[in-house]
């Protein structure tokens, strides 16, 4: 199966949280009038693209229902796909360098962080990259047995001290074991302590502190993970986390456990950080960059 089915089999419950109700209100409605466009909000609202996203999103439908003089229902639906698209804004790779590329991976405890980092792992071992990860997540109980399973599905190498250990010498070792082995990639798990934001961004600048140190030139992502399914909250974490780094991209995960993948675009909107890796199953395979034509067609189509 081509990971869009497995996209469009993901966004299901999304699917029909917005396409049906949309499908049945462009049946129902033939007239493009304020009646139309109430209906489209309380659609989009419910679906979590939120409440400042969803009114950017009628404005501008306003704007091109009267400048174009659009009268159909279907053109309507088509100016709102391609609109949904505009805020979305295309997927971004992974900035790689020419030496190890370094990724931070932050989110709070719960959120699919862990599996995250081994699906990543292993897209990126398809693109036939060699990938090193560290296990900088030292406090909380099991996250290194955990990330052990997962870097062993996916086949790359983990760096590890005992739970408890300093972050900074696990990252300290990784990139000493990742220069050794000519990696392209260093991923680097970390604690999720939002709840002690002192204590979150302490441990950060430390580690950026090492990376910086010992990989001067080395092109730099941190990649915040979110839980889909908790909607409008993981817009707020997002907030948080931006208070305590340079967010490059969102982690979304669990889209196929949720009717709130809305949220992609309240993000993107909101925030301006872009979606790069999108979760929509369990397995080591249910991972990719994120793709704007293929995420907008699956709720579509």
């Amino acid at each position: 199966m081509s990971f869009f089915e497995k996209l469009k089999r993901g966004l299901q419950k999304t699917k029909n949280a917005i396409f049906k109700p949309f499908v049945s209100l462009f049946k129902s409605m033939r007239r493009v009038d304020e009646d139309l466009l109430e209906e489209l909000e309380e659609i989009l609202v419910c679906a979590d693209v939120g409440a400042a996203t969803t009114d950017d999103i009628l404005q501008e439908l306003r704007i091109q229902i009267k400048d174009n003089k659009i009268k159909d229902t279907e053109d309507v639906k088509s100016a709102l796909k391609a609109i949904m698209h505009d805020i979305v804004g295309e997927g971004q790779e992974i900035n790689f360098g020419d030496g190890i590329t370094v990724i931070l991976v932050i989110g709070v405890n719960g959120v699919g962080k862990t599996t995250s980092i081994g699906k990543i792992s292993a897209s990126l071992k398809r693109q036939h990259k060699k990938v090193v990860v560290a296990a900088a997540d030292t406090f909380r109980a099991a996250a290194i047995d955990q990330l052990n399973v997962w870097t062993d599905r996916a086949g790359v190498e983990l760096i590890k001290h005992t739970e408890g250990s300093d972050p900074a010498a696990v990252v300290f070792d990784a990139i000493n074991a990742a220069k050794k082995r000519n990696a392209d990639v260093l991923i680097i798990d970390t604690a999720g302590r939002l709840h002690n934001k002192k204590n979150l961004m302490n441990e950060l600048a430390k580690i950026d502190r090492v990376i910086t140190r010992e990989l001067p030139d080395s092109k730099r992502e941190t990649l915040l993970v979110l839980d889909s399914t908790t909607g409008q909250n993981a817009v707020n974490q997002a907030k948080e986390f931006k208070n305590a780094a340079d967010i490059t991209g969102i982690v979304l995960t669990k889209l196929d456990g949720t009717a709130k993948g809305g949220i992609v675009f309240s993000i993107k909107n909101e925030l301006d950080i872009p979606v790069k890796f999108i979760g929509v199953g369990e397995g080591i395979d249910d991972m990719e960059k994120f793709n704007a034509d293929d995420f907008i067609n699956a709720l579509f189509e």
